[in-house]
C-alpha cells in the first residue's frame, strides 16, 4: 500500500473494534505497518486479517495496557516485527462504574482509573524513549467530550478523561524542544461497545436514565457510524505534521482545529518578531 503514513509503524491499543479498529484500518490503509492490542485475541485477528485482505501490514498483540510485563512485551514485539514505533495511539477505555461518588464501588473506581490513566502512562513510558532518541514520533490519547462536562454518575471516566488531557499537556511541555507531538482527541458519538455497556448496565439505568435516551438517539440516528471515519481521518490529519504547532491540545471533531493553526502561527511570528526586536 501506499500512502501518507508508508514510513510509520503504529501501535493502536483498543484496536479490536471501535474506534480502535477504524483508526488501525486507516492507518494500514494509508501504508503504515500497525500493530492492534487488546486482551481480545479474536477481535483483533479480525481486524488483522482485514487490513491484510487489503494489500496492508498488520499484526496483533494480546496484552492488558494496566500491565507494565504486558506493554513491555507488545512494545517489544511490535519492534522486533516492524521496526521502532513512530505513532502511537491509546485508546483503551472503560465505560463505568455508574452512580455518585459514595455508592461506587472503590475498587471499581480505581479499575477505570488504571485503564485511563495508568494505561497511557505505561504506554508512553515504553515507546516514548526511542522516539526521544530518534527525534521522531507522534502520539494521540483518545480522551472524550466527559473530560469537559460535569456528568452526574459519570465521575471515574470523566475524571480519568480529563486526566488524559493534563498529561497530554505536560509531556507536550516536555518534548517541545524536540520534534515529537502529542495531541488529546474526543473521537466523537457511535455507539460502540463501550457504548452498549453503558446501555446495558443496571447501574447506568438506575442512575443516568438521559444517558439512555442519548444512546438510543445515537443508534436510530442517520450515518450512525460516520465519527469513526471522522475520527480515523483526525488522526491522520494530526500525524501528517500540519498540526504540530497544536501539541498538547485537547481537540473534538467539529473544533475549528485550521483557525487555531492560524492563531498558532500569528502568535509564533509575533513571539519571534518581540524576540528579534529585543536583541536588536
Amino acid at each position: 500500500m501506499s500512502g501518507a503514513m508508508t514510513q510509520e509503524v503504529a501501535l493502536v491499543t483498543g484496536g479490536g473494534r471501535g474506534f480502535g479498529r477504524a483508526i488501525a484500518e486507516r492507518f494500514a490503509a494509508e501504508g503504515a505497518a500497525v500493530a492492534v492490542m487488546s486482551r481480545s485475541g479474536n477481535q483483533l485477528d479480525e481486524v488483522v486479517s482485514a487490513i491484510e485482505a487489503e494489500g496492508g501490514r498488520a499484526m496483533a498483540v494480546t496484552g492488558d495496557v494496566t500491565s507494565a510485563d504486558d506493554v513491555a512485551r507488545a512494545v517489544g514485539r511490535v519492534t522486533a516485527a516492524f521496526g521502532t514505533i513512530t505513532r502511537l495511539v491509546s485508546n483503551a477505555g472503560v465505560p463505568g462504574p455508574f452512580g455518585p461518588l459514595w455508592v461506587t464501588d472503590p475498587d471499581k473506581w480505581w479499575e477505570a482509573e488504571q485503564v485511563h490513566l495508568r494505561a497511557p502512562y505505561l504506554l508512553l513510558r515504553h515507546v516514548m524513549p526511542d522516539m526521544v532518541a530518534n527525534d521522531r514520533g507522534r502520539i494521540i490519547l483518545v480522551s472524550a467530550i466527559a473530560s469537559r462536562l460535569t456528568l452526574p454518575g459519570l465521575s471515574a471516566y470523566s475524571v480519568g478523561k480529563a486526566a488524559q488531557n493534563k498529561l497530554v499537556e505536560m509531556v507536550a511541555e516536555e518534548i517541545k524542544e524536540t520534534s515529537l507531538k502529542i495531541f488529546a482527541i474526543d473521537p466523537g458519538f457511535v455507539v460502540t461497545q463501550l457504548g452498549l455497556d453503558t446501555y446495558n448496565s443496571p447501574d447506568a439505568r438506575k442512575y443516568m436514565p438521559h444517558m439512555m435516551k442519548y444512546l438510543e438517539e445515537g443508534q436510530a440516528r442517520d450515518n450512525a457510524d460516520a465519527d469513526l471515519y471522522r475520527c480515523a481521518q483526525r488522526c491522520v490529519d494530526l500525524f501528517s505534521g500540519r498540526y504540530d504547532l497544536l501539541s498538547g491540545r485537547y481537540m473534538e471533531l467539529d473544533d475549528p482545529i485550521d483557525d487555531w493553526l492560524a492563531q498558532a502561527r500569528e502568535r509564533g511570528e509575533t513571539q519571534a518578531a518581540d524576540a528579534a526586536e529585543n536583541v536588536s
